[in-house]
């Protein structure tokens, strides 16, 4: 048999044509480390902000705000760009890229002598997020074959949310151990930064020497750079298509919301019971990784199920799960780890399963020679649905309860489900899709 026709499996993935288990594993090796590199930001700005320029932390929250929302802003602009560069120039040298731009940050940020240089240096990581979220998902519709989709997808979230515990775990207690072993914390802020942008460069190198040269389809086959261009929205004619990008704005609120409103709400009830407040902030940090865990048990067993229904039926399960969780703490009264364990599962459960199912769903139906530009709108969707629920979620907070952004949260996945069960009977999937490899 020729070697470009056979197929490989790595574990019970089958990987598609040409796809090789060497190169498979270097893209678990890459999604393991995308998106803790990404999220150290938090730990590492929230050092930076204390140790370095002694900022009071009456005024951190408002910095911290507007640092994300200007990244998202920034995020907005820069996807279209990266899906076009991912289809034209590779999916190879701009996930490298992205790891060496995010190494830059972190060489960056601990250099900061005022809170002007952060904004500055979140352009340098707004590009980097971009570069790195637009080819990982690209690759992540490149390797499986269509009958494994749902199981790689799995496999990809599950292995970022190790990532997220590890790197985060680590390098978040990097400066503590430093002082103890006598350095100064501002030598230990720059010690820990500097550790996790040679952590960046090392991945980089690794993706760029491991994953496939080119692109899917010859230079000859590319689509022009316009065409590119328009074609991330033009292709949201698809009903299916159009679907996956809804599915992506909510998919990436409910994360927002479950990051940002879990952990407050749990701070807040925390010090409203007279905890301090390093207590109180444990007791949300606790909640919110007791959804994540759950997240992470639930994510091998939702893959498998999805590979054995139509993509938008799967899409219609999430939403379902997601809609369960989300409404399901109007019962939560006391947002503490023994007594709303139940419902931190549940959360976990429907965060988890939304995101796999547009992943798989946008795989499935992205066309081969602008899954770049495809991938591009999909995630500006998402970089939309967390600007939106979280500045919405926010007040509705402060103005009404703690419950109402899940609510909210959970009215749309009840309206989306509904538009799932449309498209699944208007418009099937087409007869090709169930006989891919």
């Amino acid at each position: 048999m020729p070697d470009l026709d056979r197929t490989y499996r790595i574990g019970p993935i089958h990987l598609a044509p040409t796809v090789t288990r060497w190169q498979a594993a270097t893209l678990l090796f890459g999604a393991f480390f995308s998106i803790g590199l990404m999220t150290f930001i938090a730990i590492g700005q929230t050092y930076i902000l204390n140790e370095h320029l002694k900022i009071p932390t009456s005024e951190q929250g408002t910095i911290s705000g507007d640092l994300v929302f200007w990244t998202e802003i920034f995020a907005l602009a820069f996807f279209m760009p990266a899906g076009i560069l991912v289809d034209r120039v590779g999916r190879r040298p701009i996930f490298s890229v992205g790891f060496l731009l995010l190494a830059a940050t972190y060489v960056l940020y601990p250099r900061a002598a005022e809170v002007d240089d952060l904004y500055l240096y979140r352009i340098v990581y707004a590009l980097g997020v971009v570069t790195v979220a637009s080819a990982l998902s690209t690759v992540l519709v490149d390797y499986p074959a269509e009958r494994s989709r749902g199981k790689m997808v799995a496999m990809v979230g599950l292995l970022t949310g190790l990532g997220i515990v590890f790197t985060n775990q680590f390098f978040g207690g990097l400066p503590k151990m430093l002082t103890a072993r006598g350095l100064d914390s501002i030598e230990a802020g720059f010690f820990t930064h500097y550790a996790v942008a040679a952590l960046a460069v090392v991945v980089g190198i690794v993706i760029y020497f491991g994953l496939q040269k080119g692109t899917p389809v010859r230079r000859e086959d590319r689509p022009a750079v316009k065409d590119l261009f328009i074609s991330g929205f033009a292709q949201g004619r698809n009903p299916r298509i159009l679907l996956s990008y809804l599915a992506a704005f909510i998919a990436r609120g409910d994360q927002s919301i479950n990051a940002t409103f879990l952990i407050l709400w749990g701070t807040t009830a925390g010090l409203a019971a007279g905890m301090d407040t390093a207590a109180a902030v444990k007791n949300g940090t606790i909640i919110f990784v007791l959804a994540q865990v759950a997240a992470l048990v639930w994510a091998p067993i939702m893959g498998p199920i999805m590979d054995r229904m139509d993509r938008v039926s799967g899409l219609a399960l999430s939403m379902v799960l997601a809609a369960i969780g989300n409404l399901s703490v109007i019962l939560l009264v006391d947002p503490r780890p023994g007594s709303g364990l139940i419902f931190y599962i549940l959360l976990g459960i429907g965060q988890i399963s939304v995101y796999l199912a547009a992943q798989s769903l946008i795989g499935q139906e992205a066309p081969i020679a602008r899954r770049g530009s495809v991938l591009g709108a999909f995630n500006i969707a998402g970089a939309i649905g967390i600007l939106l629920i979280t500045l919405i979620g926010g007040r509705l907070f402060d103005a009404i309860d703690p419950r109402a952004p899940f609510i909210l949260v959970g009215i749309i996945n009840i309206l989306l489900f509904g538009v799932c069960i449309l498209v699944r009977l208007r418009y099937p999937a087409p007869p090709m899709v169930a006989v891919r490899s």
